[in-house]
């Protein structure tokens, strides 16, 4: 925990105080998918120097959000606590929240798998939009980075890498934000030049109800 603080007797403070350090919050994005070395962690955050990443989980975890496990081939990892997450909704609304007023990477912006996938966990709208009654694996990809979610019903399990047997595979590319948007038609997007599809067109309409985040961008007045 921070040795800064608000000073208020206040959950949301108190919540600040724990997260609000530099790359709190992704760190426990990246860990919603599943624990990871160190080394993974770090890889998803060409930004970060190493002493900062030790700083941050070192503060995770004597917050009691983050811990970590020894043993196994894959060494030491970290994972959340069972209170940790809890945060799940709270990153899903958040990340969700903030992609409304997200058009467009800027210059340096780069695309994680991590965000791929949690891209499709924000966009997410089962409550609104029904999904399949039997479980239906959604693949995207961009470049080397590959995420998939399965949907039954209302409700979606993310993962990172390839699934084995997904039912529709397509790429995430330059206007895949437009698509989520709702700026495309299912047609328009799969006839678009750089896009690419594997499976069953008719899922492609499936994914467009189901993964959904308008943009609001700001208007701005001069």
């Amino acid at each position: 925990m921070t040795t800064r603080t608000y000073g208020q007797f206040c959950g949301l403070t108190r919540g600040a105080d724990l997260l609000g350090g530099r790359w709190s919050l992704p760190l426990v994005r990246d860990l919603l998918l599943g624990p990871a070395r160190f080394t993974e962690l770090l890889a998803g955050f060409p930004g970060m120097p190493t002493n900062q990443l030790t700083s941050r989980l070192r503060e995770l975890e004597d917050a009691g959000v983050v811990r970590r496990v020894i043993g196994g081939e894959r060494g030491i990892r970290y994972e959340l606590t069972e209170w940790g997450r809890e945060l799940e909704p709270v990153i899903t609304a958040l990340g969700r929240w903030g992609a409304t007023r997200m058009d467009e990477p800027v210059e340096g912006e780069i695309v994680t798998v991590a965000g791929l996938a949690t891209m499709l966990r924000t966009s997410f709208s089962g409550r609104l939009h029904a999904g399949p009654e039997a479980p239906t694996v959604f693949e995207v990809f961009e470049g080397d980075l590959v995420a998939h979610a399965t949907v039954c019903r209302d409700v979606i399990e993310v993962a990172t890498g390839p699934a084995d047997h997904p039912d529709l595979r397509v790429s995430a590319g330059e206007h895949f934000r437009a698509f989520i948007a709702g700026e495309y038609s299912a047609a328009e997007y799969a006839a678009l030049p750089d896009v690419r599809m594997e499976g069953d067109p008719a899922l492609l309409e499936e994914f467009a109800a189901l993964f959904r985040i308008p943009l609001e961008l700001p208007r701005v007045v001069r």
